[in-house]
């Protein structure tokens, strides 16, 4: 009988993320974050200056740092010692004002009153019981606030894997959940409607979704050095959503 990982033992295997694997993603995350991610998040996010944005599962909190460099008041959440530890060391040096707080997203401490945005980005699909997670995040907002989410797309999580492999995508499981080993722990497969569905059920407005592609020339650029990067062109690896808090 297969065990179903817990939400504690996905929190120690990310606890193991060498030092060297978190420095080499300043200041603003890896590839796929800076050309994908980031921009689509910081698009939807809107302005943020003088807002309370929580950076719910920060990890080592490059994100944060973007958002109060941008003038947002930015609370972040991160439960491993390893990642919080390096975010507070950052803080330190930086004195941009982030409040880091170490606790599991699924059990929030008191964070002083509701915020007026909630990014969550590439966390959901590392939690093992996730949905007290997005739970938490949409009940952190205040009214009419906005939650914005990133996750590896669930039709096309293994994209460069399977490019390099095939010169093309392929897939024979999207219907059922299952684990995705990755370098340092392992994320877990759910279909698109699982996501969407639960921001149904917490009475969420979804504003947005978006599929970002690779621009051709950035593409170009990167092919020496990621062999299969053009498959970022043609096809979506990242889904990013913004919903509403009614």
């Amino acid at each position: 009988m297969t065990t179903h990982p817990t939400n504690d033992a996905a929190i120690r295997q990310w606890n193991d993320i060498p030092r060297t694997a978190l420095e080499a993603m300043e200041p603003d995350g890896d590839f796929a974050k800076r050309h994908l991610i980031n921009p689509a998040l910081l698009r939807m996010l809107g302005d943020v200056r003088g807002l309370r944005v929580l950076d719910a599962g920060c990890g080592h909190g490059y994100f944060s740092r973007m958002l109060a460099a941008r003038g947002a008041q930015v609370t972040g959440i991160e439960p491993t010692d390893t990642m919080c530890g390096y975010a507070r060391e950052k803080e330190r040096a930086l004195k941009q004002g982030i409040a880091y707080v170490q606790a599991d997203l699924t059990r929030l401490p008191d964070l002083g009153g509701p915020f007026d945005a909630v990014v969550c980005s590439m966390v959901l699909a590392a939690v093992p019981d996730w949905k007290p997670a997005m739970r938490a995040c949409v009940e952190a907002l205040r009214p009419g606030g906005v939650f914005v989410f990133s996750v590896n797309h669930p039709a096309f999580e293994q994209l460069l894997t399977t490019w390099r492999a095939h010169g093309a995508y392929r897939t024979d499981r999207y219907l059922e959940e299952y684990a995705i080993p990755q370098t340092h722990a392992q994320d877990f497969h759910r279909p698109l409607s699982t996501y969407l569905n639960e921001l149904a059920a917490l009475g969420c407005h979804l504003r947005e979704l978006a599929e970002p592609g690779l621009d051709p020339r950035t593409a170009r650029a990167a092919q020496d050095t990621a062999p299969g990067i053009e498959s970022y062109v043609h096809l979506p690896n990242f889904l990013i959503a913004a919903a509403e808090r009614p």
